[in-house]
């Protein structure tokens, strides 16, 4: 008994060298290539990161310009710390081969770190060039950092080209031992796999069965095993992560629930935001109207007259009853003609204008009043000012997939500020003019956003002393055609 233990011990003691010994070549060779591994991934890492707070803080700078507030300037401050950091640690990546681009590396980040400081002074000192100046200045520093970033980043790969192929090798070498080390080990192993089975598959099994019921959902089942080893503490934690899980589904039910009611509340302000732009009617208009209908009626006959006051009477009609749906081209022409009609008989000979329509474009559905208070904006701006008066040109094309609708008139331009003001959807004060219903242009292009889901519904070229070309590029949506007082005639004067 005592010889065959001190074989089985001597046995294991040789068998315990040898394990030793293989383990600690492996685990020394390991570690060497897992250290110069981390080396190279540190250094990717830390390009990376910088290249990305160079970004960031640009990111959040821009952000404070648009929105100057605490937060955002603590958030663009912790940032350019950050960035800061990095550059102060580049040292550490820096070696012969990479030593003058890590320098210019580092004055780069300087220098971006210069250009925001300028930045965030001239904010408080409310230099709005300066501001542009020195932020276009940091926003191109952040891509040179971007570009030089890439450029170590392959440098490096082309350093340690050598490494990796020489890891290749080894990793070969070294499978081809743990194999060999994997039979000796087995076929030493299998003598004693029988003792330990039992006591290894029971808990395998009762963890196997725990995962199936709870890939069905049953995650109230605990699991129960009962030994002194790793598999009690697997149970343990198994336990543990199915509690996790099933807190998690919880808080993700609760998550979705709350999102669906924010979508509710998002559409219904949506909705109630349409409604607000589309309820605003100048009075202004109607009682002026009723004066000019009132003098023509002195000095005219009745029959002109009646025709006035029914093109007024469809006006109004037009207005107040159909903003709350989508109409046709058609029906946005019929309303448009009939105020064309009320300025001609009051501005007579000072106005003249045209209309060029495309048939194909009439069935095209369009949110109610769309073109109608650009006209009245031109009318404001463009002619009524003018002693001699002025021409007005409206035109709707096919432009494939949408409409392409244009308001031009020969009234003293606008400036670039002016056009930014109104393309951003901005509300510019403008005087009460007696040709307006009242329904601004900032309304009407906050509407055709929305409607559309679109940003580029608009632009306006426009040249000071010369006149204004309005553009609105409308998605086409087609109703099916009916009869209306425009199918016969596309084109019209006045």
């Amino acid at each position: 008994m005592n010889a065959i233990q001190k074989k089985i011990i001597f046995l294991s003691f040789t068998i315990w060298i040898f394990m030793a010994g293989t383990w600690m070549f492996l685990s020394y060779h390991n570690e060497h290539t897992i250290e110069k591994y981390h080396d190279i991934l540190n250094r990717y890492l830390f390009l990376k990161e910088t290249a990305s707070l160079s970004n960031q803080s640009l990111t959040t700078l821009n952000e404070f310009i648009l929105n100057e507030n605490h937060q955002r300037a603590l958030d663009h401050a912790w940032f350019k710390e950050e960035l800061r950091m990095k550059q102060k640690r580049l040292y550490q990546i820096s070696n012969s081969d990479n030593y003058t681009m890590i320098r210019h590396y580092e004055g780069m980040i300087e220098s971006q770190l210069e250009e925001m400081d300028l930045v965030i002074r001239s904010i408080s000192s409310n230099q709005d060039d300066a501001v542009m100046t020195h932020f276009v200045e940091a926003s191109n520093i952040s891509k040179y950092v971007s570009e030089m970033t890439l450029s170590l980043v392959n440098q490096d790969l082309e350093t340690y080209e050598t490494f990796y192929r020489e890891m290749m090798s080894q990793s070969k070498q070294l499978k081809q031992l743990g194999f060999w080390i994997l039979v000796v080990a087995s076929i030493m192993l299998l003598l004693f796999s029988y003792s330990f089975s039992m006591s290894i598959t029971r808990p395998i099994n009762k963890l196997t069965y725990a995962a199936k019921r709870m890939a069905k959902g049953h995650l109230m089942e605990p699991v129960r095993v009962r030994t002194n080893d790793e598999f009690s503490f697997l149970a343990h934690t198994f336990n543990q992560m199915r509690i996790s899980i099933r807190h998690s589904i919880q808080e993700l039910e609760k998550t979705a629930k709350v999102e669906r009611e924010l979508q509710e509340h998002k559409l219904l302000l949506r909705e109630s935001e349409i409604k607000s732009l589309q309820s605003q009617i100048n009075p202004h208009f109607l009682f002026n109207t009723l004066n000019t209908l009132s003098k023509k009626a002195y000095l005219e006959g009745a029959e002109e007259t009646s025709e006035l006051i029914s093109s007024v009477s469809t006006l109004l009609r037009y207005n107040l009853r159909q903003l709350d749906r989508p109409v046709t081209i058609r029906k946005e022409i019929e309303g448009l003609q009939e105020y064309l009609l009320i300025q001609k008989a009051r501005f007579m000979d000072r106005i003249h204008y045209e209309l060029d329509i495309d048939p194909a474009c009439l069935d095209i559905t369009v949110p109610a009043l769309t073109i109608q208070p650009f006209v009245e904006n031109a009318f404001v701006h463009a002619i009524e000012p003018l002693e001699e008066g002025g021409s007005l040109y409206i035109r709707v094309r096919d432009a494939g997939e949408t409409a392409l609708i244009e308001i031009e008139d020969t009234g003293i331009g606008m400036s670039e500020e002016q056009i930014d003001q109104i393309v951003s959807g901005e509300q510019v004060p403008i005087r009460q003019a007696s040709t307006s219903t009242g329904i601004g242009t900032a309304n009407v292009i906050k509407r055709l956003r929305l409607h559309y889901q679109q940003e580029d519904i608009i632009a306006i070229h426009s040249e000071q002393g010369k006149g204004t070309i309005v553009q609105l590029r409308l998605p086409k949506k087609l109703e099916y055609k009916g009869g209306s007082r425009y199918d016969d005639s596309h084109s019209n004067r006045g």
